[in-house]
């Protein structure tokens, strides 16, 4: 897809309290976005209701909105930053497919094909020895399988599962809960660059926007929309890792929770009782279920219908 269509599709995004899922979802169907810009919506929602009034309001008048997003994509693509869509073809197929997909992706590095084969590795930042040993277990274990590894750049557990996934030569994505032009936290600088060289960088947010509270549930969604399932390590309560959890089975995706997290955590034991988390004993029980890049994108091609679906 063009630049043009890429940059009206940001340049709605820009206007205010807009829903960018409502717009996301929208735009990926059959003539999407020119019905978008004419304030015709299929979705029936009340977060459709009022993105299409604030759409209205602004009909005809998308300059200082669309000179945002031209601004943006300038800066990101100054930075070495790369923009996909959901207009484009090479939108990952796995995030594709959830009902709560961003309209937009800046990154660095490079977004394959083969990457719809992946798995995130996630866990707290305060992590035990033993939960870093497992998480570099899992991390390497995948990446000898050649399954693309995902997690958040956060301290702890992120930092050992994309460490280690590079350490053996495989391919991982950080998922970050920054514009890409920022990298958080500071002390992950040197590794997000080994990570733009060896996988990719990226990021739902406007390139500029830095760190705050509210991104990071946000930037759980798109890892676990990305991948075909999580792997929890350590995680409490109130831990986000558990959070994206219950996202992945929300959104459809598997969900495999170390033994030890089962036997020392009552929220793992319960989402492996009755919400269908699996407790994860060996690399096999992640590897046996998942699926080929092929049959992905064939899920993935029926996102219209499934977005729909789900709204």
């Amino acid at each position: 897809m063009g630049p043009e269509m890429q940059s009206t599709l940001l340049a709605l995004c820009a206007l205010e309290r807009v829903n960018w899922h409502v717009i996301a979802r929208e735009a990926q169907q059959p003539g999407g976005l020119e019905r978008l810009l004419q304030g015709e919506l299929t979705e029936s929602s009340t977060q459709a209701r009022e993105t299409q009034k604030l759409i209205d309001g602004a009909r005809g008048d998308l300059a200082k909105p669309t000179r945002r997003a031209v601004k943006e994509m300038r800066r990101a693509e100054e930075a070495g930053a790369k923009l996909v869509t959901v207009l484009d073809d090479d939108y990952p197929a796995n995030l594709r497919v959830i009902y709560n997909l961003p309209p937009f992706l800046f990154y660095r590095g490079r977004l394959e094909r083969e990457d719809a084969r992946s798995v995130a590795v996630v866990g707290t930042r305060d992590a035990s020895d033993d939960g870093i040993d497992r998480a570099r277990l899992m991390a390497s274990l995948l990446a000898l399988h050649d399954v693309t590894v995902l997690s958040g750049l956060a301290r702890g557990i992120d930092t050992a599962a994309h460490e280690e996934t590079l350490a053996r030569g495989g391919r991982t994505i950080a998922v970050l809960g920054t514009g890409i032009l920022h990298c958080y936290p500071r002390e992950n600088a040197e590794l997000a660059e080994r990570i733009a060289q060896a996988g990719a960088l990226v990021s739902q947010f406007w390139p500029s926007q830095p760190p705050t509270t509210y991104n990071f549930p946000r930037r759980n969604v798109v890892t676990s929309g990305m991948s075909q399932g999580t792997v929890v390590i350590e995680a409490n309560e109130t831990s986000g890792a558990k959070m994206q959890a219950r996202l992945a089975l929300e959104h459809g995706k598997r969900v495999f929770l170390v033994s030890r997290l089962v036997t020392s955590q009552p929220w793992a034991q319960k989402y492996v009782e009755t919400r269908g988390a699996i407790e994860l004993r060996s690399v096999e029980d992640v590897l046996t279920r998942l699926r080929s890049s092929t049959a992905v994108e064939q899920l993935s091609a029926g996102r219209q219908q499934l977005a729909l679906e789900l709204a």
